[in-house]
């Protein structure tokens, strides 16, 4: 059964979406599932802005043929090469001998190592500010390198205003019936899962994102239809600023988030203790998770959105306890920066973990340590309770200024 949506005068929401996924490229939990968002326009000359994922093939099909209703697919518009989104490339040339592939030289090159059919006899190559006629409508082509891939490009009709995003300004989360952002509770139900889609996917690339911003403050746009996620017609200001402020690595929240990697359980009590302090000086923004039981992807997201931080970390094999060793790890690797951080270690033998993480900390940029390591010997004491206010105090004077 086709499921297709008009979301223009000719243009038509044809994708799918997939609960099954339990892991996004096989690394991100997404329990909510997700979206393969793909775009029909049907102006003289009709235009599929990129296909699938495998998994969701045959509604795709069903959904691309019941919109083109007997017509030929003229164009087929690649903005981004990754397989969940190119994987019936081949497909669709297969069942439409006579489209024309448009894309750029990095997603063609691309196209030929995933793909074995003849590209060249079909391929129209476009580059930055190039321009496509199908009629009615203009598209205009805006490169998006590491956006968050090197051939990645955005598409802008200049005749509806809307701009066909790639994974720009999408999300995890399957689509519940209801395709724009306008229409579900957003701050409630997506907001988390589309920083952490954003942190994890793009979050290293925030220059390359910053670049991509300032090229689509010249445009007029009056729709964002993202590659994953919901559709933006209203209030894109209010999305446009949270990849703003995500992508220059600015807090997104003024706040204390507590991150504590605990063996026995002597750890997570400071921790504890630290949140009750914080709370007893007034802090109201507070967030703890353990690094054991909560996914990298979750903690990463959550690092980027508040401005102070704990970590608090037993010692293990004379470093540091390996979800708090991993999770620091993927900050590396993602790029963070620009916040204040409050270091505590535990070891019952040599404790070695703060060291050890103010070291991988001084690797990255704009990082502010807040006081010394506040240092437990197998479990905390009441005469080190003095130590732990003075280090409250400490976070909540940063905190304010």
């Amino acid at each position: 059964m086709q499921n297709i949506r008009k979301i223009g005068e000719d243009l038509f929401y044809v994708g799918a979406s997939d609960r099954k996924l339990a892991l996004f490229e096989n690394v991100y939990p997404i329990p909510r599932g997700v979206s393969y968002n793909s775009y029909l326009l049907l102006d003289e000359k009709t235009v599929l802005l990129d296909t699938a994922d495998d998994a969701v093939s045959h509604q795709f099909f069903e959904n691309v043929e019941a919109a083109l209703s007997g017509r030929n697919l003229d164009y087929l518009v690649v903005n981004h090469m990754e397989p969940d989104h190119c994987a019936l490339i081949e497909d669709i040339v297969l069942r439409h001998p006579e489209v024309t592939v448009v894309t750029n030289a990095k997603a063609a090159a691309m196209i030929r190592q995933f793909f074995s059919f003849d590209l060249d006899c079909r391929l129209h190559t476009v580059k930055e500010g190039d321009t496509l006629s199908t009629g009615r409508h203009t598209l205009a082509f805006v490169m998006a390198p590491m956006v968050h891939w090197p051939e990645a490009m955005v598409t802008y009709d200049t005749l509806d205003k809307v701009l066909f995003s790639a994974d720009a300004f999408g999300t995890f989360g399957a689509l519940n019936g209801n395709i724009y952002a306008d229409e579900v509770n957003f701050d409630r139900d997506w907001l988390d899962d589309a920083r952490r889609y954003l942190i994890n996917i793009v979050g290293k690339y925030g220059s390359q994102v910053q670049a991509v911003l300032k090229k689509a403050a010249t445009l007029d746009i009056r729709m964002i239809c993202p590659l994953h996620g919901p559709v933006w017609r209203q209030d894109l200001a209010y999305f446009i600023g949270k990849y703003d402020t995500w992508s220059r690595y600015e807090p997104e929240e003024k706040g204390v988030l507590i991150i504590y990697a605990s063996i026995y359980g002597h750890t997570a009590a400071a921790a504890e203790k630290m949140a009750s302090l914080l709370a007893d000086r007034g802090v109201r923004a507070i967030a703890m998770y353990d690094a054991s039981h909560t996914h990298d992807s979750q903690l990463v997201s959550e690092c980027f959105r508040y401005s102070h931080i704990v970590l608090a970390s037993s010692t293990y094999n004379a470093g540091i306890f390996t979800p708090m060793e991993n999770l620091l790890m993927d900050l590396k690797a993602h790029n963070w920066q620009n916040r204040s951080v409050a270091v505590i270690e535990n070891g019952t033998w040599v404790p070695q973990s703060g060291k050890m993480t103010r070291c991988l900390l001084d690797q990255l940029k704009d990082i502010n340590i807040i006081g010394d390591t506040l240092t437990i010997k197998s479990a905390l004491k009441d005469d080190q309770l003095q130590s732990l206010e003075t280090l409250a105090d400490l976070i909540v004077s940063d905190l304010k200024k």
